[in-house]
């Protein structure tokens, strides 16, 4: 698992990139912060890199494991609730049989971490330029740099890309996340370039998002966790009523025991199982190191949706 830092306080990352090397452990001197969005050519990810072999072998970026102390409590949430459209309930965990759309969206991510080659989760949602990924902060972002070689996998089938490896040209995180890594606000997104004279929502579809949708809600979540006991290479999802997080942090809670890897994958609200759709709402994010099958995901508020409208025009 990855370490993560807040205040004065010890986390797991949820990116571990090194099975135990990056485990809660005293945190040091705070990184560099680098805010700024990550701009690259799609050549960066260099065609071929990821061979099937390579994505097997991805370390999971972990779901990061906080310890008390470890938050910063920010403002209730604010705003006016924003909707944007194009059986297993509940599920504490197991693979998407169901089939439908979400299939085709969501997939992994790849990418290059201090020189290691690790993974997450994402998804493909409605937007102005066809190719926006949402996902996790940590998974664009963690200690200070911006990942490289970043690609997104929708389908993602054990090694294989059967909708092909899109290769990202921009990596985006919220303000907070991109200044000071602050968990109440991990999420990131990515800008995708085209593929075979396709963008990426005409190739696989794309959800639609809510923000400022509130708490309490049924919610699916879903991801590739390449974690014990999982491997990465099937489509996970856990299902169930979410709650409010009552202890340090302002994010969604839903029973799930997802692993490391399953960072990203999308949280839906209004889903329809029959068609694999409906409206995302948030990120696997972190869990507790306390208070293990217990997945948090941050809230779409004003700072997800400014992440969001950045990335999708862009």
């Amino acid at each position: 698992m990855r370490r993560h830092r807040f205040a004065a306080s010890v986390l797991t990352a949820v990116g571990a990139l090194l099975t135990g090397a990056l485990s809660a452990t005293s945190a040091g001197a705070a990184p560099t912060p680098s805010p700024t969005p990550a701009s690259f050519a799609p050549e960066q990810a260099a065609k071929g890199f990821w061979t099937a072999e390579r994505m097997r072998g991805a370390t999971p970026l972990d779901m990061i494991r906080a310890t008390p102390g470890s938050f910063r409590a920010p403002a209730s949430p604010a705003g006016e609730e924003t909707v944007v459209r194009p059986t297993a309930f509940p599920q504490a965990g197991g693979p998407w049989t169901g089939g439908g759309a979400v299939v085709k969206t969501s997939g992994r991510v790849f990418f290059t971490f201090q020189g290691r080659t690790a993974s997450c989760s994402g998804n493909s949602v409605t937007s102005t330029n066809g190719s926006t990924v949402m996902t996790a902060g940590h998974c664009v972002k963690y200690q200070g740099s911006w990942h490289t070689n970043w690609v997104f996998v929708p389908g993602y089938d054990n090694g294989q890309a059967p909708y092909g490896q899109w290769s990202a040209t921009k990596t985006l995180a919220t303000d907070q996340w991109a200044a000071s890594e602050d968990i109440n606000y991990d999420v990131g997104a990515a800008v995708v370039a085209p593929l075979n004279g396709k963008t990426l929502s005409q190739t696989v579809g794309a959800q639609g998002l809510k923000f400022n949708g509130g708490y309490n809600k049924a919610m699916y979540a879903f991801g590739f966790p390449a974690a014990d006991p999982y491997d990465g290479s099937k489509l996970i999802h856990c299902s169930g009523n979410s709650s409010k997080d009552f202890l340090f942090s302002k994010d969604h809670s839903l029973g799930c025991n997802m692993t490391g890897g399953s960072s990203g994958g999308p949280w839906f609200e209004s889903f329809n199982e029959s068609t694999g759709t409906g409206l995302q709402v948030s990120v696997n994010s972190f869990g507790y190191t306390f208070l293990p099958n217990r997945m948090f995901g941050p809230y779409f508020g004003a700072e997800a949706k400014a992440v969001y409208d950045k990335a999708q025009v862009s």
